[in-house]
């Protein structure tokens, strides 16, 4: 990789890159360089559209009619189906509801009912804090005979015990960005018949995920980072198939009912994945994700994994090539066990990133000291890349970043 870097410009590997033209599908503002798509993806001109449509007409003049004429009522299992298709799930396991953290209470408490003899979850330290949240509260509900117990993500394998009832990982880690061996850890949490639950919040379109190939039992992901569905978009949980007769998750509306426009008194809740739907559906906001999701359409995962992998090597090439490097603690592990990302340890990593933003490059901080890099294939360029690192070079060659306006920290970092 870094004898390509050396041998062409990023003109160069901007001409050669078969992704080049994707970048005409998004709305990204005017001189602005977006490295944040692993924390916000940017609006597809699909959802921008769709955003219209469903207001203007769906909603404004078909009105009640559209649950049925524009098939609001399916929207879960239609998006969560084309979600599916991106992480490796045959259609009937994703379904498309909720957030992360609802979703994680429900397949907990689901996982832990098929394992009634086991009272442990087991998670590592450094999980994304909702997911640990979730898990305490779900502790704090179910009493004295159940805990967590967190293991090092650096040596799973060797940590798993026949008291866990569910292993729950994050696939990349949000800091560092380390991806764990999905398959590996999958079969040896198996071997003693743990269940997994994965969190796919920096997986899910960012690199191929095989959920079903993995033997996976569980999963859950966001949908508005590498799949660009808005803020708050809704959320999505995988149920391998052969799991969907046993579980059986708390959160019983209406919608999860097997016949839900019966009104019955007694809950029965229905056999497939949509037993994990509550309430109504948020329409407006997943019809947008619907549409943002086409962006996807004649691009393969494996395509935009390695375009990643080249923008990464291209961008820590110029940062050592630019002597950006000599400021920062590089963090994040090597490239065959990191996710679509990069992170920079530096003790003004939050001001640097807010001197960064000003110049117009988007990036993002994460305590204590991470200035964190995403790497969305569809729409960055080698040419970003080589700018952004010109104008990071400058910051702190000017020390910029000590500008007191940088150094006050906002309520989002």
């Amino acid at each position: 990789m870094n004898m390509i870097n050396k041998v062409f410009s990023a003109e160069q590997l901007d001409n050669k890159d078969p992704l080049a033209l994707k970048v005409e599908a998004f709305s990204l503002p005017d001189d602005t360089i977006y490295l944040d798509g692993n924390s916000l993806g940017p609006l597809p001109k699909s959802a921008e559209a769709r955003a219209s449509e469903v207001v203007k007409q769906q909603w404004g003049q078909d009105l009640i009619t559209s649950w049925n004429k524009h098939q609001w009522i399916s929207l879960p299992q239609l998006v969560g189906d084309k979600i599916g298709n991106l992480i490796g799930a045959k259609n009937g396991q994703v379904i498309c509801c909720d957030s992360i953290s609802i979703n994680l209470f429900k397949v907990l408490s689901a996982a832990l009912k098929m394992r009634p003899e086991r009272k442990v979850i087991a998670t590592t330290r450094d999980n994304f804090p909702t997911d640990i949240y979730m898990v305490q509260g779900l502790l704090e509900l179910l009493g004295d005979e159940y805990s967590v117990r967190y293991i090092d993500e650096s040596n799973i394998g060797a940590q798993l015990s026949d008291d866990i009832a569910v292993l729950m990982l994050t696939q990349v880690n949000f800091r560092t960005g380390l991806k764990l061996d999905m398959q590996s850890i999958t079969a040896l949490a198996h071997d003693r018949n743990i269940l997994t639950l994965w969190d796919l919040a920096h997986s899910a379109g960012a690199f191929p995920v095989c959920l079903d190939d993995c033997d996976v039992d569980f999963a859950v992901g966001c949908t508005y980072k590498y799949l660009n569905g808005g803020p708050g978009a809704p959320a999505f949980i995988y149920v391998a198939g052969r799991h969907q007769s046993q579980y059986k998750q708390p959160l019983s509306g209406w919608m999860g009912h097997s016949a839900p426009f019966s009104f019955s008194p007694d809950y029965a809740p229905d056999s497939t994945v949509k037993q994990n739907l509550c309430g109504t559906p948020g329409v407006i906001g997943m019809s947008i994700l619907d549409a943002a999701l086409d962006v996807f359409e004649g691009v393969s995962l494996k395509a935009i994994d390695e375009k990643s992998k080249k923008l990464q090597a291209f961008f820590i090439a110029e940062a050592k090539r630019a002597g950006v490097l000599d400021y920062f603690s590089l963090v994040s592990p090597p490239i065959d066990v990191r996710g679509s990302q990069l992170a920079l340890a530096h003790d003004e990593a939050y001001a640097i990133c807010q001197a960064w933003i000003a110049e117009g490059v988007i990036a993002d901080f994460r305590a204590p000291n991470i200035l964190r890099i995403g790497f969305a294939p569809l729409y960055l360029s080698f040419t970003n890349l080589e700018k952004a690192v010109q104008t990071l070079s400058d910051i702190m060659v000017e020390k910029r970043y000590e500008n007191a306006t940088f150094q006050q920290r906002q309520s989002v970092t």
